[in-house]
Parts: structure tokens; C-alpha cells; sequence
């Protein structure tokens, strides 16, 4: 199982590679706001999903810029597609417990 941060990365990559500050901004967009990434939390949790080979990291700025000025970005992998898809359906699976539970309508 993941992590909270883990699967909110997860999820903003699932629609394409993206930028550490594009994936800061989805999760906070798609959680209107109630959910915050830091840079320190978005970048360990970048860094535990690419260890554990559920996301790549590639440079695709511009070779001419300075290092810092690159932009990393990430993809997931087929292994992080299959987790995500996991971690999905489990939501999927309390939802309706909740739903049956009647906590939500």
C-alpha cells in the first residue's frame, strides 16, 4: 500500500510527465486545497517512488540552460501505472464500504 503523497504523485502522473511544481499544484487542485505538498514531502516521496522503480526522472529543459534552471520531470513506469491502478480500486473498494456504512451518500 502506499502512502497518501505516494498515490496523490501517483495520480498527477497518471495523466502525463510532469514537473515537481506541476505536481504540487494537481494534488492541491484536485483536493480543493485541503491537500498540500511541500517541496520537502513532494521530493522525498519523488525520491522513495523513483527507489522503488514506480517513477522516472528525466531532464527535458533545455541542455543549454544552466543545472539549476533545468527542470526535472517525472513519468511513471508500468510498475507505477500497475500501483496506481492497485491503490485506485482499493479506494474504490472503502468508498463503497463507506457509502454502505452510510457515511457518505
Amino acid at each position: 500500500m502506499l502512502t497518501a503523497a505516494g498515490f496523490h504523485v501517483l495520480l498527477a502522473l497518471a495523466s502525463g510527465r510532469k514537473h515537481g511544481y506541476a505536481v504540487m499544484r494537481f494534488v492541491e487542485e484536485i483536493s480543493g486545497g485541503a491537500v498540500r505538498l511541500g517541496p520537502g514531502t513532494l521530493y522525498r516521496t519523488i525520491n522513495r517512488l523513483v527507489a522503488d522503480g514506480l517513477v522516472e526522472e528525466f531532464d527535458a529543459g533545455d541542455p543549454a540552460a544552466p543545472h539549476d534552471a533545468r527542470r526535472r520531470y517525472y513519468k511513471l513506469t508500468p510498475q507505477g501505472e500497475r500501483a496506481a491502478r492497485d491503490e485506485a480500486e482499493l479506494m474504490t473498494r472503502l468508498v463503497t464500504a463507506a457509502k454502505e456504512a452510510g457515511l457518505i451518500t
